[in-house]
């Protein structure tokens, strides 16, 4: 597997923020700069066991202040019920003081320029890069209206950032456990769009699916997710054998039935960098004729599909692909 070179930082705080999730402020060891990042970013984070997963980002310290995008990075990890993995690992293995390798931030999931008023839904864990997006948004004054879905009060993440001054008034909260009155109706408030409206979600596979179904309406263009994992009905590797034309080199290299076009392009020695595997996290996409490809990730909008292409998970719709590489 080819990794993107990694940093190292030291595990500055660790904050319970609910039941099952725990917020960890992430800085450089010597008290330098951190690489600066975007709302919407996210990091891999390299943890004891092995293990590695990607975390977005917060814009918030867990000193209550807000946070220097290049002084600290702050993520969410929640501690899955029938984790062996990443979330246990984070949960039980990593102490304040610890030192992690990361990536460098990289974003899939930003905030649109075009957009005159933005829609932020959040399930869960998913709250963090929304809460990222929510006070970019707020420092710079622009519309926007964050929706925040959680079991409880007591399960609601960064509870003291979403009440605070700035994201208050932006802010409408659902929760399962509260009354008529603390509850959204989804189909109800995607079932109209105004037309400069953009909508970014973020959660659990079924809060995910239950807002896609909701906003099947929307433009494509308009909706912006980001996921946890593959949704678990979907084929991210095998298909019909095709062949990877790459234009700048001149060669082609053949793809398996049972491979994928970047295991494939390993082989013949050309280093294509890889994360999630799962056309999640963006890092190994490239350009090429998206519209050839049988696109299988859910990093990339309907718009970028057409020229850009996952590596990890794609394959041909026809015999051949054609790459900028």
């Amino acid at each position: 597997m080819s990794l993107e070179r990694t940093l190292t930082v030291r595990v500055e705080r660790i904050s319970r923020q609910t039941p099952e999730i725990l917020a960890f402020e992430l800085a450089h060891p010597w008290g330098r700069a951190l690489p600066g990042y975007e709302a919407g970013a996210h990091i891999d984070v390299h943890m004891p066991g092995g293990f590695s997963r990607q975390y977005s980002l917060a814009r918030w310290s867990l000193s209550n202040a807000p946070s220097n995008a290049a002084s600290s990075y702050v993520i969410g990890v929640k501690r899955e019920a029938e984790s062996r993995g990443g979330s246990a690992s984070m949960h039980e293995r990593v102490r304040e003081g610890d030192l992690l390798a990361i990536s460098a931030p990289r974003n899939t999931f930003a905030l649109r320029e075009e957009a005159g008023h933005h829609l932020l839904m959040a399930g869960g864990i998913g709250m963090t890069p929304l809460l990222a997006m929510a006070q970019a948004l707020a420092a710079r004054g622009a519309s926007f209206t964050l929706c925040v879905f959680a079991r409880s009060e007591e399960h609601l993440a960064f509870a003291d950032a979403l009440h605070s001054p700035a994201l208050a008034p932006h802010l409408r909260l659902h929760l399962d456990q509260g009354g008529a009155s603390q509850r959204i109706d989804l189909r109800a408030l995607l079932a109209e769009r105004t037309p400069d409206t953009h909508l970014y979600v973020c959660g659990p596979g079924g809060f995910m699916k239950a807002v896609r179904e909701a906003a099947a309406h929307w433009p494509e263009d308009t909706l912006h997710a980001e996921y946890f994992a593959a949704p678990t009905d979907t084929n991210t590797s095998t298909g019909l054998p095709f062949t990877l034309r790459l234009a700048q080199r001149g060669i082609s290299v053949a793809v398996a039935a049972d491979q994928t076009a970047v295991d494939a392009l390993h082989e013949v020695g050309i280093d294509i960098p890889v994360s999630c595997q799962q056309g999640l996290c963006g890092t190994c996409v490239v350009e090429g004729d998206g519209e050839g490809a049988e696109h299988r990730d859910f990093c990339l909008t309907g718009s970028e599909r057409r020229h850009k292409v996952a590596l990890c998970c794609s394959r041909a719709k026809g015999r051949e692909l054609v790459l900028q590489l």
